[in-house]
C-alpha cells in the first residue's frame, strides 16, 4: 500500500483541495468524514483536520478523539481543524470581533520551526473564520500571527502538531504550497513516488489479480473516465472485457461515429448500439429535466442490460467513477440533500446481478488525464470537454423530438 496523508473532513467547502495540493506533491491522500476514521494502519504518514461551516462553540459542533494520534503522528489543523485542537485541550476560542474573511499578511512568522521554513516576511494568507483562538492550551505555541490574529499558527511542545488559523490550500495563500509541502514532505517524511506510472503497474497488477479470467462488461461515454477505466482493465484482461457505447439519440453532432472511430486505436472490443428511437419514445411528452434525466438513466440501464446478456459468462461492470463522485456520495453530515440521478457511485440495479470494478475511484479529473497520458491514450480523447449522459435534453426546454435534437446539434 502506498503511503498517505489522512485527510479528516470537517464540512469545509475546500476540503477537496487540501487533498489536490497534497496529490500535487506526488503524496497519496485520501478524505474521510472526521465521524468516520479509519484505522490508523503503518502507511499513513500523517493528519490533516479540515475547516469547518460549523464553529467549535456551537452545541453538537463536529468533535474527534484526537488522543490516540496526538505525539504518534504529524497532526496539522486548518482552520476550524486548530480551533477545535485549542479548545479540546484546555484553550479559548471566541467570537471574531470582526469576522475576518479575505486577504491578510502573516507579520510574525518563527522559520525556526519545519511547518513554517520558508515562508517569508509579510506572506500573503487567505483567512474564513468567525471564530479565534483567544487563549493557547498549556504546552501550546504561538509560530505566526498576523496584524489582526495573534495565534494564526500554533505548535505543540514536543510533538509534530500545529494549527493553522488561515487556509493554505487556496491559491490565495500565496505560499500556501510551501507549507503543505513542509508539513507533507518534510514533517511527515512521504517520499514524493505517487506518480501516474506507478498508478497504472499497481492497479494493472491488482485488476489482474482481482478479476482473473472473469469478463467484464462497461458502458463507454466517449470522456476521458470511461475510457481511461477501459484502457486499464484492458490491460489487464485483454479481450475479457467488452465495451458497449450506446447512441441515446442525445449525443453531440458527428459524436457517435467520431468516438467509436477513436476507440479503435485503442484496441478495445467496442459494439455500437443505436438506440435514439428508445430514447426518444421514453422522452416523449417529459419536460422537467429531473424527470428527463430518470428517464433516459432508466433506458439506458435497459439497453446496457439487453447487450451485457448477450456477453456469455459475463460477472462484472466496469465504471470510471472518479473520486470526487465518492467524495460527495458521503456527506459530513449523512447523504447530501440532493444527488442529481446521474450522479452515479456504484449505483446498479439488483437484476443485473454483476459485481462492480471501479479503477478510477481514488483518481481527481486532472489524474485521470495524467494517468491517460501514461497510457498512451490519445491527446483528443484526453482533452475531450465533457458532456454528461443526459446531453442535449437537458439543453432543450420543453419536451424532446429528433428535430428539436437536430436544430440543437447544429
Amino acid at each position: 500500500m502506498a503511503e498517505q496523508i489522512l485527510i479528516l473532513d470537517f464540512g469545509s467547502q475546500y476540503t477537496q483541495l487540501i487533498a489536490r495540493r497534497v496529490r500535487e506533491l506526488n503524496v497519496y491522500c485520501e478524505i474521510h468524514p472526521y465521524n468516520k476514521v479509519p484505522e490508523i494502519t503503518s502507511d499513513i504518514k500523517g493528519v490533516i483536520l479540515s475547516g469547518s461551516p460549523c464553529s467549535v462553540r456551537d452545541e453538537g459542533a463536529p468533535d474527534i478523539d484526537l488522543d490516540s494520534m496526538r505525539g504518534k503522528l504529524p497532526i496539522l489543523g486548518v482552520c476550524y481543524g486548530s480551533q477545535l485542537m485549542a479548545q479540546k485541550y484546555g484553550g479559548e476560542v471566541l467570537p471574531s470581533e470582526i469576522r475576518e474573511y479575505g486577504r491578510a499578511n502573516l507579520t510574525h512568522i518563527d522559520q525556526h520551526y519545519d511547518l513554517l521554513k520558508e515562508m517569508t516576511h509579510g506572506s500573503q494568507v487567505w483567512m474564513s473564520h468567525g471564530d479565534t483562538i483567544k487563549v493557547l492550551p498549556d504546552g501550546f505555541e504561538v509560530i505566526a500571527s498576523t496584524p489582526a490574529v495573534e495565534v494564526a499558527a500554533f505548535k505543540v511542545q514536543g510533538e509534530e502538531t500545529y494549527g493553522i488559523q488561515f487556509h493554505p490550500e487556496v491559491t490565495h495563500s500565496l505560499e500556501g504550497k510551501n507549507l503543505i509541502r513542509n508539513f507533507v514532505v518534510h514533517i511527515c517524511g512521504c517520499a514524493q513516488d505517487w506518480t501516474a506510472d506507478m498508478f497504472v503497474d499497481s492497479t494493472v497488477a491488482e485488476l489482474k489479480a482481482k478479476l482473473g479470467d472473469d469478463k467484464v462488461v462497461m458502458g463507454l461515454s466517449g470522456g476521458v473516465d470511461s475510457s481511461v477505466a477501459a484502457t486499464l482493465i484492458h490491460r489487464a484482461i485483454g479481450d475479457n472485457l467488452t465495451c458497449v457505447f450506446v447512441d441515446n439519440g442525445l449525443l453531440r453532432k458527428n459524436e457517435f461515429e467520431e468516438v467509436l472511430d477513436s476507440y479503435k486505436t485503442l484496441g478495445l472490443n467496442v459494439i455500437g448500439v443505436d438506440a435514439k428511437q428508445r430514447f426518444y419514445d421514453a422522452l416523449s411528452g417529459l419536460t422537467d429535466p429531473e424527470a428527463k434525466r430518470k428517464a433516459i438513466g432508466r433506458v439506458f440501464i435497459e439497453v446496457f442490460d439487453d447487450e451485457a446478456h448477450k456477453i456469455e459468462g459475463v460477472k462484472w461492470l466496469g465504471q470510471g467513477t472518479i473520486y470526487p463522485d465518492v467524495i460527495e456520495s458521503v456527506s459530513v453530515k449523512g447523504p447530501s440533500a440532493t444527488i442529481k440521478s446521474h450522479h452515479n457511485v456504484g449505483g446498479l440495479p439488483d437484476f443485473m446481478k454483476l459485481s462492480v470494478v471501479e479503477p478510477l475511484n481514488t483518481l481527481f479529473k486532472d489524474e485521470v488525464r495524467e494517468v491517460g497520458r501514461s497510457l498512451e491514450i490519445p491527446e483528443a480523447i484526453i482533452g475531450r470537454h465533457p458532456f454528461p449522459g443526459p446531453g442535449l435534453a437537458i439543453r432543450i426546454l420543453g419536451d424532446i423530438t429528433a428535430e428539436k435534437v437536430k436544430h440543437c446539434r447544429k
